[in-house]
């Protein structure tokens, strides 16, 4: 049986008309559980190669990046709020915002300097933004031109990170051209594809080119956000070494074509559609944080959210601070290795083992109806009990298995059972 970094990398390969040579993969790791372990970047150790970002923390085992695309901080009442919802990373602040604020509250920023108040000894500093969107900006030969630049003029010690279109991860772009924006330029990547409220998945008829498909019945969904995060996987693993893979999520709305307005992410949608990137291996995740259309506009929906009373994305800017507070209390489990294993094809699913317990994410998988699911349990497992995390409640084990309910597409738990 080929290993999971094997089939990415035979399929990448198979649509850049590469040799096999070209694409052999490393045997398979086998860890806890006698489970093969699903190939990875490295997880903490990965940040340190880059000084500045190690010096900041960022391979601490308890921290998981949380950014705000475009945002700003004037008061410590505005980091507070920031902190509360779980936010510990900037990309895009004012030409006046001064540093200190994130030096001073343990708070990072990845882009360039936009004042004399970043410069090499700023802590907050880790990272730089290339660009934005490059691949729908230009054509492939001018725009790796343009990051091949940009690259060079990176200050040593911060890590490089673009965010391409949903582009390079579809079939009408050739795949030499997507994989070389992927995998050229970036120690981190990311791609955007607002999955609940653009008008792609409404579209008639439906045209779907996506590396990994997304049928329409199952396109306006969580598992959507997944399937993005395994076609960048794909797309990453074609040169033989992996680097993290962040996910952008919509905090409002992900359109600014009011034309073409269907309405904005619901709650129980954005915790969904975070938590299936990270079943799909997220190590990042960045919201989306300006609503451009329909009759809640903002540039800055968090922001908002604070200071103005009954505001209208406030039951959103929730959800985001339950989901992303959850992935903080679970980020020693979730930056570890993951381990291989099915425990229902109707079913999303991780599996974690972490100091004596095997931890299990799960969600309904892409055309799979809410209700009932059962999850078989690997071998090896002596647990007859499964706690059921943030919800205050166990389910029994019974021959190997325990059965949980999904009430929406979106619904997640996370269930942690002794080895």
């Amino acid at each position: 049986m080929k290993s999971m970094f094997a089939l990415a990398l035979a399929a990448a390969c198979a649509l850049a008309g590469c040799t096999s040579s070209q694409a052999e993969p490393p045997p398979p790791s086998i860890g806890p559980l006698g489970l093969e372990q699903i190939p990875w970047e490295g997880g903490p150790q990965y940040w340190k190669q880059f000084a500045r970002a190690d010096a900041a923390g960022w391979d601490d085992p308890s921290f998981f990046p949380i950014v705000a695309w475009y945002n700003g901080i004037s008061s410590q009442e505005e980091v507070d709020f920031d902190k509360a919802l779980g936010i510990n990373t900037y990309i895009g602040m004012p030409a006046s915002f001064d540093a200190a604020w994130l030096d001073s509250n343990g708070l990072y920023w990845i882009g360039g300097a936009i004042n004399g108040t970043f410069h090499a000894n700023t802590p907050s500093w880790v990272g730089y933004i290339l660009d934005d969107e490059v691949d729908g900006r230009f054509e492939p030969e001018a725009g790796r031109r343009h990051l091949a630049q940009l690259s060079s003029e990176v200050p040593e010690g911060l890590f490089k990170y673009a965010n391409f279109t949903y582009m390079v991860l579809e079939n009408d772009m050739a795949a030499s051209d997507s994989q070389k924006y992927v995998n050229g330029f970036t120690d981190v990547v990311s791609v955007d594809k607002y999955w609940y409220t653009i008008p792609h998945c409404a579209a008639e008829p439906y045209r779907d080119v996506s590396l990994v498909p997304v049928k329409q019945e199952s396109c306006r969904t969580a598992s959507s956000y997944g399937q993005t995060m395994d076609a960048l996987r794909q797309r990453d693993a074609q040169d033989g070494k992996l680097q993290p893979l962040w996910q952008f999520v919509e905090n409002m709305g992900g359109t600014d074509n009011e034309a073409a307005f269907d309405g904005y992410i619901g709650a129980g949608q954005l915790r969904g559609a975070v938590m299936n990137s990270v079943i799909h291996e997220a190590r990042g995740i960045l919201y989306f944080n300006q609503a451009l259309s329909g009759p809640c506009k903002g540039g800055n929906v968090f922001r908002m959210a604070q200071v103005h009373v009954g505001y209208c994305g406030a039951r959103q800017v929730d959800a985001a601070r339950i989901v992303n507070n959850q992935i903080h209390q679970l980020a020693q489990v979730i930056n570890t290795q993951s381990l291989a294993f099915e425990f229902n094809a109707r079913a999303d699913t991780m599996l974690k083992v972490h100091q004596g317990h095997a931890y299990v994410f799960a969600m309904p998988a892409p055309g799979a109806k809410p209700g009932q699911l059962q999850l078989q349990l690997p071998e090896g497992i002596s647990g007859r009990t499964v706690e059921v995390l943030f919800e205050d409640r166990q389910i029994p084990v019974d021959n190997g298995a325990f059965v949980d309910s999904f009430d929406h597409e979106y619904s997640y738990h996370v269930y942690k059972v002794k080895l």
